[in-house]
């Protein structure tokens, strides 16, 4: 089960890099990883760092995606964007964001919920 989950999230963030570039952000790294932290995404767009965490599957039997994002979640995605903006440090704003991605349809279903906050 845990490589089919592994194979989803995979997917998942590929999708939601593509989907990001045609919203007009810029992929910086996919998977950035400081230590034991990791951010699925960080991205640009408008002189803006977005740190981004990807949830997919493939229906909603147990809640939306977005559902399963939580204050521990929360906290860790800004632990890594606080560790990648101090090694990078010309960034004047950050801001976490959360990508929703449905696979129920031909279509994947995108959620974008951005500026995410305790």
């Amino acid at each position: 089960m845990e490589d089919h989950n592994r194979g989803l999230g995979k997917t998942g963030e590929a999708l939601a890099a593509e989907y990001l570039n045609r919203q007009g952000f810029t992929v910086l790294h996919k998977n950035w990883r400081k230590g034991r932290l990791e951010v699925d995404i960080i991205a640009a767009r408008d002189d803006v760092l977005h740190v981004i965490e990807v949830k997919t599957r493939r229906n909603n039997v147990f809640g939306e995606p977005e559902d399963s994002i939580g204050l521990k979640k929360i906290e860790r995605m800004l632990r890594g964007g606080l560790a990648y903006v101090s090694a990078h440090p010309h960034w004047a704003r950050m801001q976490l964001d959360v990508l929703s991605i449905t696979m129920m349809e031909e279509e994947p279903a995108y959620f974008l919920i951005e500026d995410v906050y305790l």
